[in-house]
C-alpha cells in the first residue's frame, strides 16, 4: 500500500508559527528625534557628549527644584495666610538661574492684579521665614535650600564673571549654600534655612474646633 496522500484528497497541514507583525515605528517627536547636526572638528581635537543639567520636557521648559520638605511646610505655615502660597508660587515659577527674581513689589502686584502694600506684606512674611531676601532693590532671591532653579546664572551688574568657558556661570546649589553661610550680610532668617541640616519645624496648636494652627 501507498502511504501517500489519496488521490484527490488534500495533504494535512501543520500549524504554523504565529505570524508576528511588526509594530511600526512612533512619529518622531521632540524626545527621540535626532538633529542629524554634524560638527567638524580640527585636526588634533577630540570632543565630548554630555547631557545639559537641564530638561526641555517640562511644559515651558524651565524647571525649578524644590525641597520636599519645604513644601509640606508652606503649605501648614501658610495655611490661615494663603495668598502668601500665592506669591509664593509665583516667585518660584519667575526665578532665574540661581534662584534670583528680577522684580519688584509693583511688578509682582501688576501681575496678580492685587495692589502693592498686599505683595509687600508677604514679601515681609518670606523674609522673616527665611525663604527669601532681597539682593538688592528689585532684585531678590529664593532661599536655593527650598527652591532652585538651575541652568547658567548671567553675572549681575557690577559683578565679574567667575566662569572662563561658555556664557556665565553653571549654578551649583552646595557653592550657593557655601555662599550664603559666610556672607555677613544674609539675614540670620535665610542662613539658617540655609545651614546644612536645617530643621523647619511648625509649632502645631488646637483651636477651638480642633484644627491645628501654627
Amino acid at each position: 500500500m501507498s502511504s501517500g496522500p489519496l488521490e484527490g484528497s488534500a495533504a494535512p497541514k501543520l500549524p504554523g508559527a504565529p505570524s508576528r507583525r511588526r509594530r511600526p515605528k512612533p512619529p518622531p517627536t521632540a524626545y527621540n528625534r535626532s538633529s542629524g547636526s554634524t560638527l567638524e572638528l580640527p585636526a588634533g581635537h577630540a570632543a565630548q557628549v554630555f547631557p545639559i543639567g537641564s530638561s526641555t520636557g517640562f511644559i515651558g521648559e524651565a524647571f525649578s527644584m524644590d525641597s520636599l520638605e519645604f513644601m509640606r511646610w508652606a503649605a501648614v505655615r501658610y495655611d490661615d495666610d494663603r495668598f502668601v502660597l500665592v506669591v509664593l508660587f509665583t516667585l518660584m515659577g519667575s526665578q532665574k538661574p540661581g534662584g534670583l527674581i528680577e522684580a519688584t513689589h509693583e511688578d509682582v502686584a501688576k501681575a496678580l492684579g492685587y495692589s502693592r502694600p498686599h505683595i509687600s506684606r508677604v514679601f515681609n512674611v518670606l523674609e522673616a521665614d527665611g525663604a527669601l531676601r532681597k539682593v538688592q532693590r528689585g532684585v531678590y532671591q529664593l532661599n536655593p535650600a527650598a527652591s532652585l532653579r538651575g541652568g547658567l546664572r548671567e553675572p549681575r551688574k557690577g559683578e565679574k564673571k567667575r566662569s572662563k568657558v561658555g556664557m556665565g556661570d553653571r549654578v551649583e546649589q552646595l557653592d550657593l549654600l557655601r555662599e550664603i553661610m559666610e556672607d555677613p550680610d544674609a539675614p540670620e532668617a535665610f542662613r539658617a534655612m540655609a545651614a546644612p541640616g536645617a530643621k523647619l519645624e511648625v509649632r502645631k496648636e488646637s483651636d477651638g474646633e480642633g484644627k491645628a494652627t501654627s
